[in-house]
């Protein structure tokens, strides 16, 4: 049977080294998959004014207003040109963008977040974990994949996003739900996107994958024991959301191809899915309670 897309993203993530040139910027050494990752991808709406401005394996999510954008998620270091050039390509500034959340702080979504805060300079927020992550470049022992993931450029300027914890940029309000156990400060993110009389509930939801780097057990690490509950409790929680259009922080997981592809016929109608969410924990709690059959025979 082929591999979910969550379980098919899981297999790459321990197969690659954790580079591809973007318009000048150098591609990350020892890292395999990144050239797949950051390969071009066209922006896109989704829905209201919710925009896809990332590259082809890595989102990033611009949310509009008159007042001022949101961005959420910065790709690799080499993914922040193209989603700079994304953002004009829809008729946007990256100067107009005040404030960039994060999920989590592994480089492939935290990356290029220092150029576009520079470019931007947005406010970049993050919880309080992932913020440490951030600001020294690189993950801390707690996280899965410590000592795996190559360094990144720190950034310099935070605030702190914690669970239920909301943010607002002119009539744009987004709220930060805490789903750890990929990383220890694992953040998804849910907003409210219009389109004329109708309003959608929109979630970007964080990785729920158990990926470590070799030697790591989920069921029993002393570096971070609630991993297992973490991931759990995390399912839980994107469960209970209302979601009707889900972007994952790896776009095929949510198979935002698939929806891209039927929207070329139905439209923005083809990125709705009520169970959208369902079925992303679905994948991940199938992951997880292989992976933790794995470890028992470790």
């Amino acid at each position: 049977m082929p591999p979910t897309p969550l379980r098919a993203l899981a297999l790459g993530l321990l197969l690659a080294g954790h580079g591809s040139p973007a318009l000048g910027t150098p591609p990350t050494p020892g890292c395999d998959v990144c050239a797949a990752w950051n390969a071009d991808q066209a922006p896109f709406r989704i829905f209201g004014n919710t925009y896809y401005v990332g590259v082809k394996g890595l989102s990033s999510v611009l949310i509009t207003s008159p007042q001022g954008h949101v961005l959420i998620d910065g790709g690799l270091p080499e993914s922040a040109p193209k989603i700079i050039a994304n953002i004009g390509a829809l008729g946007f500034r990256i100067e107009d963008v005040k404030l960039i959340l994060n999920s989590h702080g592994h480089i492939d979504h935290a990356g290029g977040l220092a150029e576009l805060q520079r470019r931007s300079n947005a406010l970049v927020a993050a919880s309080p974990s992932a913020a440490l992550d951030l600001a020294s470049g690189e993950v801390g022992p707690d996280d899965p994949q410590y000592h795996a993931l190559p360094k990144y450029p720190p950034v310099k300027d935070m605030r702190l996003a914690r669970d239920g914890g909301q943010f607002n940029v002119g009539p744009i309000k987004l709220t930060a739900h805490a789903t750890p156990g990929h990383t220890p400060g694992g953040l998804s993110w849910t907003w409210e996107s219009c389109d004329g009389p109708r309003c959608l509930n929109m979630v970007y939801a964080d990785s729920l994958n158990a990926v470590s780097r070799p030697g790591f057990k989920f069921s029993a690490s002393s570096e971070y024991p609630n991993a297992v509950d973490d991931l759990r409790h995390s399912f839980e929680t994107l469960e209970k959301l209302p979601c009707d259009v889900l972007i994952s922080a790896h776009p095929e997981a949510s198979q935002l191809w698939e929806r891209l592809e039927a929207s070329a016929t139905a439209g923005s109608e083809a990125f709705v899915d009520p169970q959208a969410c369902h079925a992303y924990v679905a994948a991940a709690r199938t992951l997880l309670e292989a992976r933790l059959e794995q470890e028992k025979q470790q």
